[in-house]
């Protein structure tokens, strides 16, 4: 008796059912891979806040911090950047980005066992794993000249950053230094650990250096959706760490600490003009 083979109609459903099968999966698929990412995130903010409290103890309770010369258009001298504090060579051209690499951004040392290629070497990036994001996204860096990238961590060296200062208007400068001290130096005693900022995730700063309300750098790493909300991982000075932390914008100003974090050192700090504190 020859064999019944299938006909069109029953390929067709076959086809439907895998469709529908499919379109199930996916998505669950996708949050799992997000779910990893953010997993991966924090732990690797949370180990470079560990790798900090080592440098602290070495260090006379000083940051990790470089200080660069600053050109003559803006007065000369020097400006502490906090952005060095660890990581790769960037591609942002100035404030030391572009020119300070594996080999003396401090903190490096404190996290990998690499053996850095001198930053004076022509033509040659040594990357610096624990400080890329898996979440990293990029962002828009227009108010600095130089339009959406598609990495931080290419662009700056580090998908993350220290609080060495708060939220303001200025792109070129910060007026308010929390963690680091505007020439340097130990860090103030933290009125409460657990909940400010010691590092995070580059979208802490997503609405940081420019008029309230109008500076958006786009870094919605945990969803890439425009109207999402902002979220950042975040380490706080006692060593623990939160991921998928809210980052608010406010049109009233930069916001300085909201009911998850603080920019802060001391609550007297959040009392002078310039921030907002949100519940």
């Amino acid at each position: 008796m020859p064999r019944r083979g299938f006909t069109l109609v029953e390929l067709l459903v076959v086809i439907a059912i895998i469709a529908v099968l499919i379109g199930i999966l996916l998505p669950a698929l996708s949050r799992a891979r997000l779910s990893a990412r953010e997993l991966t995130d924090t732990a690797r903010v949370r180990s470079l806040a560990q790798a900090t409290q080592l440098y602290l103890d070495d260090n006379s309770n000083t940051l990790p911090q470089v200080a660069v010369p600053l050109p003559p258009e803006f007065g000369g001298g020097e400006i502490i950047v906090g952005a060095l504090f660890g990581g790769k060579k960037g591609t942002f051209p100035g404030f030391g980005i572009d020119t300070y690499g594996a080999e003396r951004r401090p903190l490096n040392a404190y996290i990998t066992d690499l053996r850095p290629i001198g930053d004076d070497v022509e033509g040659v990036v040594q990357e610096v794993e624990p400080f890329r994001s898996p979440l990293d996204r990029g962002g828009d860096l227009s108010n600095f000249g130089i339009g959406p990238v598609e990495s931080i961590y290419d662009t700056l060296g580090s998908s993350y950053v220290l609080n060495d200062h708060a939220p303001d208007e200025s792109a070129e400068f910060d007026p308010w230094p929390t963690l680091i001290p505007a020439d340097g130096g130990r860090m103030p005693s933290v009125f409460d650990t657990t909940y400010t900022v010691l590092i995070a995730s580059q979208p802490v700063y997503n609405f940081d250096a420019g008029p309230a309300g109008e500076v958006d750098r786009g870094m919605r790493w945990h969803d890439p959706d425009p109207t999402a909300e902002v979220r950042s991982s975040i380490a706080f000075v006692d060593g623990h760490a939160k991921g998928a932390v809210r980052v608010p914008s406010s049109s009233a100003g930069p916001v300085w600490a909201t009911s998850d974090y603080s920019f802060m050192a001391s609550p007297g700090e959040l009392e002078e003009p310039g921030g907002v504190v949100l519940d």
